[in-house]
């Protein structure tokens, strides 16, 4: 078959997806992972920007969040949203787990997900579960993975209203035991995660992305520490402020933006989290020692 048939036939396939389907897909998946046998599965595809992630753990498992880490021996439920970045880290062997991804839009008309409390900064997302909770949420992602697999027009609807069964299930349990989180007092952890949600943001690829989280107090906020604390750590690892380290990566992407695209200076202000021209303009000068109009046009003679 050449390339020209192959084009219409996956052309006709797309259009026999239902209108209902076609506005879901790439919004809401849910899958099933053995991490000892599952080698080939590619988790980074599902921790990109944009995506919220609920998961059932089954194993012995460290969670690395902020400056904090969490163990939990068996089950646990975890909740990640895409401006708080974690890890975790296995212990022995035996791990399984399902989890679900949708962007903030799949949900939408439910409400704002982002206020949930599950997913707010400076709430652990973690629940530790007892044999038969696990077995309750377990067959909420068993119901998801089989809904999934339908041509049923209205699966979606059916898939919103079990992510928010999972929300409601967890919020009526206590969250893992403050006990069971220590401080790792690591000052360099504390700074990769700064870095790592800092540059999550970049590079500003359309003129409708607008850098959200800005201030050192947001930053703080995302990575459930103190300002203070989080100043402290940043000073102590790059020997610059939370403020310094902001400012540098802005300026460095307002260059690129002027540099690289035809977009207004206003456009560029706005995407960077300026809420007026006058203040980024002035952000800039202090830096080039030029407005961005004459380095935009003396960069590109």
């Amino acid at each position: 078959m050449g390339n020209k048939q192959k084009q219409l036939n996956y052309k006709a396939a797309i259009d026999t997806i239902p209108d209902s389907f076609r506005k879901e897909i790439g919004r809401f998946n849910v899958f099933f992972i053995n991490h000892d046998n599952d080698e080939r599965f590619d988790g980074e595809l599902y921790g990109r920007k944009g995506l919220y992630k609920i998961s059932l753990l089954k194993g012995n498992t460290k969670l690395f969040y902020a400056d904090k880490n969490i163990e939990f021996e068996k089950y646990a439920l975890l909740f990640s949203n895409p401006n708080i970045p974690y890890s975790w880290e296995f212990v022995g062997s035996n791990h399984t787990s399902f989890f679900c991804v949708f962007t903030e839009s799949f949900i939408d008309q439910f409400g704002m997900i982002k206020t949930y409390p599950v997913f707010m900064p400076g709430n652990y997302p973690l629940f530790e579960l007892t044999d038969t909770q696990f077995i309750s949420f377990e067959k909420i992602f068993l119901e998801m993975q089989q809904e999934i697999r339908t041509d049923f027009p209205y699966k979606y609807d059916v898939l919103r209203t079990k992510v928010l069964e999972l929300i409601h299930a967890a919020l009526r349990l206590q969250p893992a035991e403050p006990l069971k989180i220590t401080d790792t007092g690591g000052s360099k952890r504390i700074a990769s995660l700064f870095t790592e949600l800092l540059e999550r943001q970049f590079p500003i690829e359309s003129t409708q992305q607008q850098m959200e989280v800005r201030r050192p107090a947001d930053f703080a906020d995302n990575l459930s520490v103190h300002v203070n604390h989080l100043n402290r750590a940043l000073k102590e690892t790059t020997g610059r402020t939370t403020s310094q380290l902001i400012a540098e990566r802005i300026h460095q992407e307002a260059k690129s933006l002027l540099l690289h695209t035809e977009w207004s200076i206003a456009e560029i202000a706005w995407c960077l989290g300026f809420e007026e021209l006058s203040n980024f303009i002035n952000f800039f000068k202090r830096v080039e020692k030029l407005p961005p109009k004459s380095f935009r046009t003396s960069n590109k003679q």
